[in-house]
Order: structure tokens, then C-alpha cells, then sequence
């Protein structure tokens, strides 16, 4: 099979990308690098079958077909990065979006979006089923992403209605792993960054919101899983076992061995007190549901970042 990926230098997207190639596809990544690294691709360097062009997927894509598979992942899905861009995080999931259908379309190829649990808001239901329509803030800080989000499976979901696009729809919940920018915003990387700069552990409000972690294979088997299906409307995709942010920075200490303090600032406008997947839609149709413990997840992760930083200091004392 020919896959088309936008956003193939992110975090997701480049083991995405890893997974296509892996079952004998060939690939053709697209990114502008806004947030992504090409460094998250290198390894893929010299690989036949992979074909990386840096490009923004507002613009017409004019890739040579035919795919067999569209995969839309192209987004700023860091709180840091969409509230600095707002406009761009808005048009990949408006412009970019129907530009990737429209190549979808035109190759009768499958279509596949990933969603946010941020589509259901600070949510009133817990679990979050995908029959929940969700309580967003249409005008907030978070709504340039929340609301392109729900936009993008609006027009995912009218592109099959009208064109008979086979579209698919995964609303993903937090993910993290190896290639996670320390930088995002986001609290993982946020927690092991400041852990192994021997510095507070940050935590916005009082630290009792909650969140479920997926590990990044698991999440990427779940979007492969959804690809084959024949399901159109959203399946969430993420790890059911729910925990406090304050519980999951006890839980980093713990395992990198710091003793680096916790300090706590106010709780961002709109910023969900209760995030946790109902997965039982998932587990029906596409046997799927998360295997990598949290423990094991953290500790890959975690070496993937002392890794990173050994390089950056041995590069630094080469200069």
C-alpha cells in the first residue's frame, strides 16, 4: 500500500510512519515543521520506500498518486504551540484537513483523522463515551484547536456523507513516549525535563484533575486497527486507567529518583478537570485496548530523554 501522512514529523507521525512501513508500505510524509523535527525522520534516512518533503498542507497538495491511504495527523496539538499560533492550529483543521480529503477523493483512497478528547471540553460525563457531544468553550483561549478539531470531523464526516470517502475518525487521548518535544508544554515531557534539570515539578491547580496515558505504540496499533475498519464515526483511542496529575508526578519522582519539590500555579482558563476513555467501542470493533503498563511506558521515555540530553552535552563540550 501508498500512504500519504501529513504531520509525518511529529511525535505520532513519525511512529506512525515507523508502523506503514513496517507492514511493507511505502511512504510519503509531509510536514512544515512547525512543530515537528526532522530529527524524529532521521533514522528513516537512506530507506527507499519512505520519501519525506518539508510542506505546509494548507497549500494544494499536488502529490503524484494514487494512495491507498490518507492519514491526516498535521496539527499543533500542544497547549504551548496552538495558543501561540491559533490561526495556523484553526486552518490544519479546516484548510489542511479538506486538503487532505480532497486527495483522498480523488485517489478513491481511505481516509483516516485523528481527533482529540478535546472535542468533549471539560467534560460533564466521565468516562467520556463517544456518543458524548461534549462542553466546549466555542470562544476560549483552547478553542482554535478544540474547535478545528470538531470542524475537521464535521468535514471528515460530510466528505463520506457526499463523495463516499471510507473515512475513519480516532478521537486520541493523552499519548506520549520517545520523540516528544521536552518543550511542548505538555506534562510529561514538562515533569522530565524539570526532573532531570533538578527543578520543581510544575503542577496547575491543585494537581486532583485527572488524565488516562497511553504509550505511543499502543495509540499507533490503535490507528492501524481503525484504518482497516469499516466504523466512519469517532472511536476514542487511549488508556482507560485514570490517575491525578498529582498522583502521576509522585509517580515520575519515583522512578527517576529526584527529590525535586512540587510547586503549584493557577489552572489554565477552560483546562479539563476530567479526562479518562471509555474504550469499550474500540475493544468491540477493532480488539484493540493498550498493553504497555504505565511504569514500562515511563521508563521508555525517560531513557529516550537522557539519551537526547548526554548528546546535547557532549555536543555542547565539542564546541
Amino acid at each position: 500500500m501508498r500512504h500519504l501522512v501529513s504531520g509525518a514529523a511529529g511525535f505520532i507521525g513519525s511512529h506512525l510512519c515507523d508502523r506503514l512501513l513496517a507492514e511493507g508500505g511505502e511512504v510519503v510524509g509531509l510536514d512544515n515543521l512547525i512543530t515537528g523535527s526532522a530529527e524524529n525522520l532521521g533514522h528513516l534516512a537512506g530507506n527507499t520506500r519512505f520519501q519525506f518533503r518539508i510542506f505546509d498542507v494548507t497549500q494544494t497538495i499536488e502529490e503524484s498518486g494514487p494512495f491507498d491511504q490518507v492519514w491526516h495527523l498535521a496539527s499543533l496539538a500542544s497547549p504551548k504551540f496552538y495558543l501561540k499560533y491559533p490561526i495556523e492550529t484553526l486552518e490544519s483543521g479546516s484548510t489542511a484537513t479538506r486538503n487532505m480529503l480532497q486527495v483522498a477523493r480523488r485517489d478513491g483512497a481511505r481516509f483516516l483523522l485523528t481527533s482529540t478528547s478535546e472535542c468533549y471540553g471539560d467534560p460533564l460525563e466521565h468516562p467520556q463515551k463517544e456518543t458524548y457531544w461534549g462542553n466546549v468553550n466555542p470562544v476560549g483561549e483552547r478553542s482554535c484547536y478544540d474547535e478545528s478539531k470538531r470542524y475537521a470531523e464535521a468535514l471528515t464526516m460530510a466528505f463520506h456523507r457526499e463523495h463516499g470517502v471510507r473515512t475513519n475518525i480516532a478521537r486520541i487521548f493523552n499519548t506520549y513516549g520517545p520523540r516528544m518535544a521536552l518543550n511542548d508544554g505538555r506534562v510529561v515531557p514538562a515533569f522530565v525535563d524539570q526532573a532531570l534539570r533538578g527543578e520543581p515539578l510544575t503542577m496547575f491547580g491543585d494537581g486532583k484533575q485527572t488524565r488516562s496515558f497511553c504509550y505511543v505504540s499502543d495509540l499507533v496499533d490503535g490507528l492501524w486497527r481503525l484504518a482497516q475498519s469499516e466504523e466512519r464515526f469517532p472511536v476514542n483511542l487511549g488508556n482507560p486507567v485514570e490517575l491525578t496529575i498529582l498522583e502521576f508526578a509522585e509517580r515520575t519522582q519515583r522512578l527517576m529518583g529526584t527529590e525535586s519539590p512540587l510547586v503549584f500555579q493557577p489552572l489554565p482558563s477552560d483546562d479539563p478537570k476530567q479526562r479518562q476513555p471509555d474504550i469499550s467501542k474500540a475493544k468491540r470493533l477493532l480488539g484493540w485496548e493498550p498493553k504497555i503498563g504505565l511504569e514500562e511506558g515511563l521508563r521508555e521515555t525517560v531513557d529516550y530523554f537522557k539519551r537526547g540530553t548526554r548528546t546535547r552535552l557532549e555536543s555542547s563540550s565539542q564546541r
